[in-house]
């Protein structure tokens, strides 16, 4: 079992969309049970749907803890999971992504459509500026990030981005390999605002 004085709750961002192929909701709830059986706490956008809803749902069946952070028009919708164990509901969704990187350890993302990608890139970009400096974790299930690390790739080739900035995320293939890229993850200094421009 894992074990850290400092990671206790790890941010999840993925897809609420309920037409995806199957494996990626099977990462997704492995990923949920992981966390239930190392006794870490899942933040994430609340949704019962979808990755959201696997996630959640495997990591409540296993006996975890599972905190929704939602916007309040999401949850006038209906889309909110009603079995959390705690549900944030926010003004609105900028509201909602500092939540989640305000009160988390770690920050893990799956995949997902626009509103994980706007997720990731933002979270990316404070770790840059030094503001988040939590571990950051992109499981690339089934490879669906790579055009995504090829545009990485491409932003340090045409020096849009340095090569030390790819250190602040780490890119795993399996649900098994999050928790050991969480606490193997190098510390990020708060300094590294010194080198946001370049």
């Amino acid at each position: 079992m894992y074990k850290s004085e400092e990671i206790h709750r790890v941010g999840v961002y993925c897809a609420s969309s309920s037409r995806l192929r199957p494996l990626f909701y099977d990462s997704a709830a492995a990923l949920g049970k992981l966390f239930a059986d190392n006794g870490l706490e899942i933040v994430y956008g609340a949704g019962h749907m979808g990755l959201m809803g696997a996630l959640a749902d495997a990591s409540l069946a296993a006996g975890g803890r599972v905190v929704g952070v939602i916007p309040q028009f999401m949850v006038e919708q209906g889309w909110h999971h009603k079995e959390c164990s705690e549900i944030v509901v926010t003004a609105d969704m900028a509201a909602r992504k500092t939540w989640i990187w305000q009160h988390t350890d770690a920050l893990v993302a799956l995949a997902g459509g626009i509103g994980t990608l706007d997720e990731l890139t933002e979270i990316l970009t404070l770790k840059q500026l030094g503001i988040v400096t939590q571990p950051i974790v992109i499981l690339n299930t089934d490879g669906y990030y790579n055009p995504l690390l090829s545009m990485f790739d491409k932003m340090v080739e045409e020096q849009f981005w340095l090569q030390e900035h790819k250190r602040m995320y780490v890119v795993v293939d399996k649900p098994e390999d999050v928790l050991p890229a969480i606490f193997g993850a190098e510390r990020w200094s708060k300094d590294s605002l010194k080198k946001a421009k370049f």
